[in-house]
């Protein structure tokens, strides 16, 4: 039985893209959550992170597995616009529904960045069909990995698995933008 704590905090969003109404986790039970959460001015996004996170919304069904994006901006925020989000979105041809993390208070980090305790971008969070967190991972992973890590999520049974190990997946990548001490990013 899951517990108040072993759940995925909702998602603090302040606009979305390609769907038609907002999105909640909630909404999403039954289904496994990819969340990609990326910048457009971030290496390791668009070379990475963004691309599978197209890969993914084309290998598995919609009605199993739900990829969302998520732009959280810790830097740069003057020229990271919903604008120009849009006008990337539609550069990049993506199709998945995308949010825009709600900015932090006193805080360069947003909202949903904290909740999760994110270190940066690209990030990867995984979230069980009853809603519990279970990855939280910077960097990249490699899409065999991932895939591995997804079939286990849709093979279970109900709420009675533990938690795959993220220690299998290595945090080696380059072009990550992590975020500092003071909110700055350090990589």
């Amino acid at each position: 039985m899951s517990t108040a704590a072993d759940m995925a905090p909702e998602l603090e969003v302040g606009r979305w893209f390609n769907t038609p109404t907002p999105i909640t986790l909630a909404g999403l039970r039954g289904r496994v959550v990819a969340l990609h959460t990326f910048q457009m001015l971030c290496p390791g996004c668009i070379s990475h992170g963004i691309p599978q996170a197209t890969r993914l919304r084309k290998m598995f069904a919609q009605k199993d597995v739900a990829v969302i994006g998520l732009h959280t901006v810790f830097e740069h925020h003057s020229v990271m616009t919903e604008e120009a989000l849009a006008a990337f979105i539609h550069e990049y041809r993506l199709d998945f529904p995308i949010g825009v993390d709600i900015p932090g208070t006193n805080n360069p980090v947003p909202r949903t960045m904290q909740k999760y305790a994110l270190r940066g971008t690209p990030s990867l969070v995984l979230i069980d069909r009853s809603g519990r967190l279970r990855l939280s991972h910077f960097g990249q992973i490699e899409d065999m990995q991932l895939g591995a890590v997804i079939g286990q999520l849709l093979a279970e049974p109900g709420e009675t698995q533990s938690a795959p190990a993220d220690s299998a997946l290595s945090d080696a990548g380059s072009g990550r933008c992590e975020v500092g001490a003071n909110g700055k990013r350090t990589g």
